[in-house]
């Protein structure tokens, strides 16, 4: 496995503490499975969507959880028991996906249809965190006393 040395990263940012770990979890997760497969979709300026296929199951095997600005979907589907295959096909197995959400990116809600889960994330940022433009004023320039100057106004 090939491990990169992010240091000369670190010289040059400040206050980036978690970045060291989340560039650990991409490469820790390079090996990780592919199913359920999964789009990720940006419909705006700050609204996305995650739609993942998980033909088979019913909406009380799966399960949507956010903690710590991490977002982790699985599914458990409940197998019938009479149910003889001749061939599967369809995979049933179950499954739990993670995804990093970045900061102020929240959970709108989540659909199921036609086979494809949706979940609606919108990304909120504060107005204090927004940017903002401040104005320049000249300064006045300060009135210097002189002595004798004073006294001949007087």
């Amino acid at each position: 496995m090939r491990t990169f040395d992010f240091s000369p990263l670190y010289r040059s940012t400040v206050g980036f503490d978690q970045l060291q770990s989340l560039l650990d979890s991409v490469t820790r997760e390079a090996g990780s499975p592919t199913y359920p497969p999964y789009n990720i979709e940006r419909l705006g300026e700050s609204d996305y969507r995650i739609s993942m296929a998980v033909a088979g199951f019913a909406e009380g095997d799966l399960a949507i959880e956010v903690k710590q600005n991490v977002l982790t979907i699985s599914g458990k589907r409940s197998e019938a028991e009479d149910v003889n295959y001749l061939y599967q096909g369809i995979a049933g197995r179950s499954f739990e996906r993670r995804f990093q959400l970045a900061d102020h990116v929240e959970v709108k809600g989540a659909t199921l249809e036609n086979g494809l889960l949706h979940v609606d994330l919108v990304r909120q940022i504060p107005e204090q965190l927004k940017p903002r433009q401040i104005s320049i004023t000249a300064a006045a320039p300060k009135a210097k006393a002189i002595e004798g100057t004073l006294a001949a106004a007087e």
